[in-house]
């Protein structure tokens, strides 16, 4: 069930939407621009008998996710690019010791301190696993605030459902722009969790741990972690198709970029080109599956990014050479046009045989 809410920015929206899913302890430092999470979070979070501190760092926060989600708090993150970076160590910790919680990544472009403008320069990062050794987060990319909104909501659960970060991959323009939107229901009774540590009143210590000294046991460890992303490669892998079923030629965008591409598709079918939208929501789980289905009877992809091209690899692996992959990107915070896009669109449908 839902309540309406008028409009919202969609930083707030989302700090709004988490708190609803029983989010009780938020830990992070400030960076544009995804500020008004913060914000909110200081504001709101204390009034619900939850727990805000603006950490001395974002390495500090990160740690404190740990001891948070460790003790069976809903937690939650947020950041910028690189404010993110700072946290790969703490993340690879997080995902080794199957600690569940939520960070969101507002990203801004870069590379170094870059600008506070909005870019998809963090997909590397954050879909292969941005600190040492081998691990995934859950990555879901909203395209606007109703589903940030319904994707943090849900952020928690599948936290809980994998003992695993889960990462909502956004960008400034998503987080600045102001849309209607319907939040959930607050969540009533959540269930204990029998591996926290919460003390030993209860029996057995229980204990978490990401150290392995001996060889084989941290190999089954890392084999564990993985069985566990195999089940998310079968059940959490998430996209939108837009105008596909005859399309010769798809256009693949994803978060703020596929809203624009969008526009741009519509524009190419009123010229009488056969043109679709894929967007991925899942960036890991990749929807490689439905991807390969598409590809068979498509004459090309072009793909556009607000980078230089990154998910572009993935579209390219999911494809298997099945057919041509273009690529169109802006970076260091320029935002592509629908016109650009179309442009790019219509190059490519004059060549095609």
């Amino acid at each position: 069930m839902t309540e309406s809410m008028g409009l919202m920015k969609g930083n707030e929206a989302m700090a709004e939407a988490a708190l609803r899913a029983g989010c009780r302890a938020y830990f992070g430092y400030p960076i544009t621009p995804q500020n008004e999470i913060p914000d909110y979070m200081a504001r709101r979070l204390p009034k619900r008998g939850g727990i805000f501190l603006q950490a001395e760092s974002e390495v500090a926060a990160i740690n404190m996710v740990y001891g948070a989600g460790g003790a069976g708090v809903r937690v939650m993150t947020s950041s910028s690019s690189p404010g993110i970076s700072l946290m790969q160590e703490g993340l690879s910790y997080i995902a080794c010791a199957e600690i569940p919680c939520v960070i969101i990544n507002m990203v801004r472009s870069g590379p170094g301190l870059g600008g506070i403008l909005p870019a998809q320069g963090d997909y590397f990062q954050a879909t292969k696993g941005g600190g040492h050794g081998d691990y995934k987060l859950l990555v879901l990319a909203p395209s606007t605030v109703q589903e940030a909104v319904d994707i943090t909501y849900e952020a928690f659960d599948l936290a809980d459902k994998y003992r695993n970060p889960v990462m909502i991959l956004g960008d400034g323009l998503l987080g600045q722009m102001m849309e209607s939107v319907r939040l959930p229901k607050p969540v009533g009774y959540l269930e204990e969790k029998p591996w926290a540590t919460t003390g030993c009143g209860y029996g057995e210590p229980r204990v978490i741990n990401s150290l392995y000294i001996e060889g084989p046991i941290m190999e089954e460890r890392i084999r564990r972690i993985f069985r566990k992303y195999a089940q998310m490669e079968q059940d959490e892998v998430r996209w939108e198709e837009y105008l596909t079923e005859d399309a010769e030629l798809l256009v693949a965008a994803y978060g703020s970029t596929a809203r624009i591409a969008k526009t741009a598709v519509a524009r190419a079918r009123d010229k009488g080109m056969a043109i679709g939208l894929f967007r991925p929501i899942s960036l890991y789980p990749f929807p490689y599956g439905k991807l390969r289905e598409l590809a068979g009877r498509l004459k090309g992809i072009l793909t556009v990014e607000m980078s230089m091209g990154q998910m572009v690899e993935d579209i390219k692996l999911g494809v298997e050479g099945a057919c041509p992959v273009s690529f169109y990107g802006r970076a260091g915070g320029m935002i592509p046009t629908p016109g650009e896009i179309l442009t790019q669109i219509e190059a490519m449908w004059s060549r095609l045989p």
